[in-house]
């Protein structure tokens, strides 16, 4: 699998998020937060900055899923990743 130009194939990572009191969020509650953290598995042709294995946040808004092979991936566009950690 090979992604096309800007795009980038990602894997979602579930988190436990956790307010500054200690409460855990739900999973309903954190999927309202605009930005999701991923795994790279794929950067596509024109991709510079980004590189597979690397840890993203992007704006879930833009962004689709695709299921391949049997496994769910989510494609996004290199502009929208905010952070690479």
């Amino acid at each position: 699998m090979q992604a096309i130009g800007k795009y980038i194939v990602v894997v979602n990572i579930t988190e436990e998020i956790r307010t500054e009191g200690g409460l855990l969020l739900s999973s309903q509650d954190s999927d309202e937060f605009r930005y999701k953290k991923a795994k790279v598995i794929n950067p596509g042709s024109d991709v510079s900055v980004i590189k597979a294995d690397d840890l993203v946040y992007y704006d879930k808004g833009h962004s689709f899923t695709m299921v391949i092979n049997n496994i769910q991936y989510t494609i996004i566009q290199e502009r929208d990743v905010v952070v690479v950690l």
